[in-house]
């Protein structure tokens, strides 16, 4: 049995994140972690280093979104067969059964290159099938491409951008909807000075001017936050975050790079022990401090259509100065931080059995769905990043039912997105009770109720308003068939 001590210090570092692991796992590991390094030795990376860093890194990221052995092992595998002659039947054999088949399956992955829209398309295809069938390959490419795109300096100049680019429409896309919050922050906020380097200088720029004096009013803040939750006896854990860098640059575009009109650029978190304190905390926060009306969101009542629960409030401190707190639960926490991984019963998910995961992953089975019927690679891209892929927001029916739809989304979206009849026969909306333009943007929990009439039909203008292909190839069917009539 091996003993931790006796470890080398990378796989000792390795198990400091991996605590929860068995020392059974960990024998597992070890074995991978001696078989990798035989294996890649020689190869290097295009800045010199030993190639066995980076499968390494992407095992040390895996072992931070809490992985099972297998998984951590197979990302420290993962370019044994294409890189290094390696055979999936020496590793069934070294290993196991699961693990050959993941090193495989990410293989199978990084097969086709981006060249071109046909064979970037094929390939986006193979991860949605991929993701549908074992999740685990999914995150092992996530794991791989945070470490890649974190060194992406290395690259060749003309090769960043695209690159960069991918990773925020694709892999970080993916891992929000996954609900993988620390990973999709990562994935942009590396990504985002090589594909837009002069939103990213200006954005630090405007930052110096707020940060320094936000991160002294929080501080206060945290401090006395701390002593009222100590009087009343709740159990709690308080941190702050600065808002990742890419989430605030499109943030301030909405608000056309105006500093002083984001409320959340640090946020408190509070976590405490249950769902009862999570209430506690919030009506605490409102006796001592004043909210901002319009500011306050229950995700826990109604949690985000990737999993995501909390509460949030923004506050006037009392010094000419807001903050927003965000309070949660410790699983909660773990589910805005991991995803779909903080719910791993390692038997489980290798074949996504578990309930959670077959609902985190149902917009895999509805996108494998329609592309069957998708012969244009044009069509596909264009109907991925728009209905799958662009910042989601979540609109809810007047029974609480909630639609997942993409940010910008208009009332006709809405209406296509419940049934196609509904759609095409709308006639007006109300959005919280009050009657509005079909053309206005839906926003984080609005509810919307379609008005609809026999004799209603779409407008050509609906094409301006809405934001899905799905609700945009409707209404073209629609007047394509009236002008063949």
């Amino acid at each position: 049995m091996c003993m931790t001590e006796f470890y080398e210090p990378e796989i000792r570092d390795l198990f400091t994140k991996a605590t929860y692991l068995s020392d059974d796992d960990k024998i597992l590991v070890e074995r991978a972690f001696h078989f990798a390094k035989k294996a890649h030795i020689g190869q290097t990376r295009n800045n010199g280093e030993p190639y066995f860093n980076h499968v390494f890194a992407t095992a040390s990221n895996l072992a931070e979104l809490r992985m099972d052995a297998d998984t951590i092992s197979a990302g420290m595998l993962h370019d044994t067969i294409e890189d290094c002659e390696v055979t999936y039947d020496q590793l069934q054999k070294e290993f196991n059964d699961d693990v050959a088949f993941l090193v495989e399956s990410v293989t199978k992955l990084s097969k086709l290159k981006y060249q071109g829209v046909e064979r970037h398309v094929e390939s986006l295809r193979k991860f949605f099938v991929a993701a549908a069938q074992d999740l685990r390959v999914v995150i092992i490419k996530l794991a791989d491409r945070l470490h890649n795109i974190s060194t992406l300096e290395h690259v060749r100049l003309e090769k960043r951008e695209r690159i960069a680019l991918e990773t925020i429409e694709l892999h970080a896309r993916l891992a929000d909807r996954l609900g993988i919050g620390r990973l999709k922050g990562e994935l942009e906020d590396f990504a985002f000075p090589h594909a837009f380097p002069a939103g990213y200088a200006e954005v630090k720029k405007i930052l110096k001017t707020r940060k320094q004096d936000d991160e002294a009013h929080v501080e206060k803040m945290f401090r006395s936050l701390k002593r009222k939750l100590a009087d009343e006896k709740i159990v709690n854990t308080i941190e702050y975050r600065t808002k990742h860098l890419y989430s605030l640059y499109l943030k301030l575009k909405r608000y056309d790079m105006d500093i002083n009109k984001i409320y959340d650029l640090i946020a408190l978190r509070v976590i405490v022990k249950n769902v009862d304190d999570c209430y506690k905390v919030l009506g605490l926060m409102h006796r001592v401090w004043r909210p901002i009306p319009g500011r306050i969101k229950d995700y826990i009542a109604v949690p985000k259509p990737n999993g995501y629960q909390s509460l949030h409030t923004t506050i006037f401190t009392g010094d000419g100065s807001t903050v927003e707190v965000q309070i949660r639960t410790q699983e909660m926490h773990d589910e805005a931080e991991l995803g779909v991984a903080s719910h791993l019963n390692y038997k489980e998910i290798g074949k996504n059995k578990s309930p959670i995961i077959k609902r985190s992953l149902a917009w895999t089975q509805q996108l494998l769905e329609w592309q069957k019927n998708v012969s244009e690679p044009s069509e596909f891209m264009e109907r991925l990043k728009k209905d799958f892929m662009e910042q989601r927001v979540f609109i809810m029916t007047p029974k609480g039912e909630v639609v997942d739809l993409p940010l910008g989304a208009s009332p006709i979206d809405f209406a296509y997105a419940i049934h196609s009849d509904i759609g095409s026969h709308t006639t007006g909306a109300k959005v919280n009770g009050k009657l509005v333009s079909l053309s206005i943007e839906l926003k984080n929990g609005d509810i919307v109720e379609i008005e609809t009439k026999i004799k209603g039909s779409p407008s050509r203008k609906w094409l301006e308003y809405v934001k899905t292909a799905d609700a945009r190839r409707h209404i073209q069917h629609y007047f394509e068939d009236k002008k063949n009539v």
